[in-house]
C-alpha cells in the first residue's frame, strides 16, 4: 500500500463542491474554444498534391490515393522511424498504442488513419508485429513525402537549423529544438530507438489530414511538437489524474519494457 504524506490544500465536501463548480465553468469554456479551433481548421485552404508520393504497404506499392482505402479522409501519423534506426521512436510508439482501437470507428465515419515512416517497410513489419499493432503503416523509404510535410530533415538541413512546427531552429541541432526535451533524455530516447541523438533529432513526430475529392487529393492540415499531444492517449487522463502529468522528462516506456508494478 502507498503511503504519503499531503501538503496539498484540503476541504469540505462543500468547499470541494464550490470550487469544482467554479472549474467547471472554465472546462466548458476551454470545450467551447476547442470546438471554435476545430471549425478554424476545417476553414483553412484546401492544397492540391502534385506530387506524385510512392509507398510501400502490406498491401504493395501504393499511391498517395491509394493510402485513402476507399475513404474520403486520411489521417496520416508521421512515426518517427529513420531508415538508420534499429526501432521507432518511444514516444511515437506511447502515441501508437491508441491507433488500434480507433481504426476500426474512423473507418466507419469515412475517415482512414496510417502511420508513415521512411524506414523500409519490413522494419516497420518487424516493429509492428511483437507490438500488437495491426493498424495500416505506410513506408515512405526513398521518398520526399516526410520531407515535404516537415518530419524529416537531412544532415545538411541539420547543419544549418531546420524549419520544425513553422520556426526555425538554431544551428547546430543535434536535438529536438530549443524548446524541446534536454540532450540527455533525447539521447536516452535516441538509444532507445537504436541510434545516436544527431540521427534521432533528423525525424519529427506530426500528423497531416488530407482529402480526396472528385479523384484529386489535397492536404488540408499539419500539426507537430506539442500539437500532437491531443492524440496521445495517456495525457488526456493524466491531465486528470490528481498530480496531472507530474514530469521532469522523459518517463514513458514502449509497453512491453515496463517492469510488474
Amino acid at each position: 500500500m502507498t503511503t504519503m504524506t499531503t501538503a496539498h490544500t484540503t476541504g469540505t465536501r462543500d468547499e470541494w463542491l464550490a470550487a469544482r463548480m467554479a472549474l467547471l465553468e472554465a472546462e466548458k469554456a476551454l470545450t467551447r474554444q476547442s470546438d471554435e479551433l476545430a471549425r478554424l481548421r476545417q476553414t483553412l485552404p484546401w492544397v492540391r498534391v502534385e506530387t506524385p508520393y510512392r509507398f510501400e504497404t502490406a498491401d504493395g506499392p501504393a499511391t498517395l490515393a491509394d493510402l485513402f482505402a476507399g475513404r474520403s479522409q486520411l489521417l496520416v501519423y508521421h512515426f518517427m522511424f529513420g531508415p538508420d534506426c534499429a526501432a521507432g521512436c518511444p514516444s511515437c510508439s506511447a502515441i501508437a498504442d491508441g491507433f488500434n482501437g480507433s481504426v476500426v470507428h474512423l473507418a466507419h465515419h469515412d475517415v482512414t488513419l496510417m502511420a508513415v515512416s521512411r524506414a523500409p517497410f519490413e522494419k516497420l513489419r518487424a516493429y509492428r508485429e511483437p507490438m500488437g499493432w495491426s493498424f495500416p503503416w505506410a513506408s515512405s523509404h526513398g521518398g520526399d513525402f516526410n520531407f515535404d510535410y516537415g518530419v524529416s530533415f537531412t544532415e545538411e538541413a541539420q547543419r544549418k537549423g531546420i524549419a520544425y512546427n513553422f520556426r526555425r531552429e538554431r544551428a547546430p541541432v543535434a536535438t529536438p529544438g530549443a524548446a524541446g526535451p534536454a540532450p540527455g533524455p533525447v539521447a536516452r530516447l535516441a538509444a532507445m530507438a537504436g541510434t545516436d541523438a544527431a540521427t534521432y533529432a533528423r525525424e519529427r513526430p506530426g500528423m497531416s489530414a488530407f482529402v480526396l475529392d472528385s479523384g484529386t487529393v489535397y492536404h488540408t492540415y499539419s500539426t507537430y511538437s506539442r500539437g500532437v499531444d491531443g492524440i496521445w492517449g495517456m495525457y488526456p487522463w493524466l491531465d486528470r489524474a490528481p498530480k496531472g502529468r507530474n514530469e521532469t522528462g522523459p518517463w514513458w516506456r514502449r509497453h512491453d519494457e515496463y517492469g510488474t508494478r
